[in-house]
């Protein structure tokens, strides 16, 4: 009767997997911080509708909360041990509307009492706010981008004859957090990206795109004094993925070359080999925000391996990895004194939970789970697989398989590129292949080449290869998958959002026998189109048009015209679904009106979701679970498991 009982009970829980909601929710912890001198944790957190940021003081009751309001939450960070940055976003309905991301001063006591240069009328014009360092020395200051008008500069700092023509240069500015006014710093040039700055403030580093040839150059000053100096600079605009920061604690900055990670002091420009793993796929820094000091280098293809430079934070690490087998954690912050941990854990089959890690009492404490209603669900599982691609090349892959997959059952396969297409998976909770899974879906994420993190020569077999070779990597991920008899290559279906929304497009237009149902999220339909738009952001200069263009091998029109789905809707045979945010500014929503338009001239079956008031991120947990209880229902008709 017990075992009848058991089986009864695992048959109903197979029957009802967690709803869509449960998975289509913002995560509950968006970002968490412990303060400097450890006896406080700030929390980032609440629902889409109500973002929070509590504060809890170690051995106190009480937790005093703000609520800052259905905003984005993007980030949070301690300015001193008195008061706290919560770092929001939110869409500003001016003209055609944007996103616009701000800086909130937070007490202790969870009082909102300023934001950062609120009262500096050119820099409220930003849509970005970054804080490049609070200050630790004396009262604690935030070293935050701002604006002002170029009004006459030197000719010298022009690259050419050619006269740049921008109204305004972004500055350096020390904020005060007591008050959100600020002081300029330093003034940067027409070509200024971003600042690198020291505990008293001075800038150290500086980063610059140069508007006419899109060279990247970084300036420095040696132990912070003098005039800009000239220490490296790139041939092109993606050889900004060669400069990896800046360190106090050395004086230097960090670069690529090749498969090693060197420092290069500022005083002379000796470099310094760094680490042994540098040649890893997946290359990342481990800083120290307190010292600003490089403590790791993590890589790996998979899932990440750190190679810990500084002893005492590899060993509180190592602790937590014993403690969290199978699971990645990730250190995010610690106490100056390095007692205090926070950590953010986390798998594939395992919604990432935030932990507190007190060192001398050698205690592991939970302080807030990003999905807490998916607490104790029965997950997919995934691993790590490899096939090759039609011409020889490797091709590695997430699979993720239905919760009670049973050997010799081949379930129907959804194939879910990334975005990017200059990015990649991770080994992390990602709510919409568990959501595929649970409703019986095994789920394949290729890491097709032009993917970052595999190597330089991986990333570059991607270049001209949209709608070409990286289309066909994900087919020739189905067809391993059938060969090793785990699907069935008649019961397939492509979704994707971004990039990966264009892929499903692409497959949709570009190859009409290879799925049975394709679905579109925020993707791409018309690479034309796409170019025109990235070349009216901030107009010629902007240095991605021709990023993008290389990255298309755009060197025709008929061959733009041949890659672009919108173009070759009447090729369609299969349903597609298309879902797209009307507050989209990374891709704008006529792409996906393109394509319906192109569909519904050709007759070909299609719907069209447009999800109000929700961006390119999916941020807003209504829209997000809408997201998903349409794809669970296209998915349903199109591509039934049973």
């Amino acid at each position: 009767m017990a075992s009848a009982a058991f089986l009864a009970a695992a048959t109903v829980a197979r029957a009802a997997p967690p709803p869509a909601s449960a998975f289509g929710r913002a995560p509950a912890v968006v970002d968490a911080e412990i303060s400097p001198n450890g006896q406080r944790i700030a929390i980032l957190g609440g629902t889409s509708e109500q973002r929070v940021v509590s504060i809890a003081t170690i051995d106190q009751p009480g937790l005093p909360i703000l609520q800052l309001g259905s905003v984005e939450g993007v980030g949070i960070r301690w300015a001193g041990d008195d008061f706290v940055l919560a770092r929001i976003a939110f869409w500003e309905n001016d003209g055609p509307g944007y996103r616009v991301e701000r800086n909130v001063v937070v007490t202790a006591q969870a009082k909102a009492i300023a934001r950062l240069l609120e009262a500096d009328t050119l820099s409220r014009a930003l849509t970005s706010q970054p804080v490049y360092r609070v200050t630790s020395e004396g009262r604690p200051q935030a070293m935050v981008r701002g604006l002002v008008e170029r009004g006459s500069m030197s000719n010298s700092w022009d690259t050419r004859l050619k006269r740049k023509d921008e109204d305004f240069v972004f500055t350096l500015m020390k904020a005060d957090p007591a008050t959100g006014k600020g002081v300029m710093v330093d003034r940067g040039t027409p070509d200024t990206v971003s600042w690198a700055v020291d505990a008293q403030g001075r800038p150290r580093a500086r980063l610059d795109v140069d508007q006419l040839n899109h060279r990247v150059s970084v300036f420095g000053k040696a132990g912070g004094k003098g005039q800009w100096r000239m220490v490296w600079e790139g041939k092109s605009f993606a050889s900004r993925r060669h400069y990896f920061g800046y360190s106090e604690a050395t004086d230097s900055i960090y670069l690529g070359h090749g498969d090693t990670l060197v420092a290069r002091r500022l005083s002379d420009g000796a470099e310094t080999p760094v680490g042994k793993t540098s040649g890893g796929p997946s290359l990342r820094l481990v800083w120290d925000e307190h010292t600003d000091a490089l403590l790791g280098l993590s890589t790996g293809a998979e899932k990440p391996t750190i190679e810990w430079l500084d002893a005492e934070v590899g060993a509180a690490h190592a602790t937590l990895t014993r403690a969290f087998k199978g699971r990645d954690v990730a250190l995010t912050s610690w106490s100056r004194d390095r007692s205090r941990f926070l950590a953010r854990v986390s798998a594939p089959a395992s919604p990432a939970v935030w932990y507190l890690y007190d060192r001398g009492r050698k205690e592991i404490s939970p302080i807030g789970e990003e999905y807490p209603e998916l607490n104790g669900a029965e997950l997919g599982t995934t691993r790590w697989i490899s096939y090759k691609a039609r011409d020889g090349l490797d091709i590695p892959a997430y699979l993720t398989l239905p919760p009670g997959a049973r050997p010799g059952v081949k379930p129907p396969l959804v194939v879910l590129p990334h975005g990017g297409p200059t990015s990649r998976d991770e080994y992390d909770f990602d709510f919409l292949a568990q959501f595929l899974a649970t409703r019986g879906y095994a789920v394949l994420q290729p890491q097709f080449r032009g993917s970052w993190g595999f190597g330089a020569a991986f990333e570059a077999a991607g270049k001209g290869e949209w709608g070409g070779k990286m289309q066909t990597d994900l087919q020739d991920g189905v067809l391993a998958l059938a060969k090793e008899g785990q699907v069935d290559p008649g019961r397939v279906c492509i979704v994707g959002a971004s990039f990966g929304g264009y892929s499903a497009l692409a497959g949709a237009a570009l190859y009409p026998d290879a799925y049975r149902c394709a679905a579109s999220i925020a993707g791409i339909s018309d690479l034309g189109q796409l170019q025109l738009d990235e070349g009216l952001t901030p107009g010629q200069k902007n240095p991605h048009i021709e990023e993008l263009r290389e990255e298309l091998g755009a060197t025709s029109s008929a061959r733009i015209a041949a890659h672009s789905p919108a173009r070759n809707a009447a090729a369609v045979e299969v349903p597609v679904l298309l879902i797209h945010g009307d507050q989209d500014n990374v891709v704008d929503i006529k792409q996906s009106e393109l394509m319906v338009e192109r569909l519904k001239a050709a007759g070909k079956p299609h719907e069209f979701i447009v999800l109000k008031g929700e961006n390119h991120y999916l941020t807003r947990s209504a829209t997000r679970t809408q997201t998903l209880e349409a794809l669970e229902v296209f998915l349903a008709k199109h591509l039934p498991v049973n």
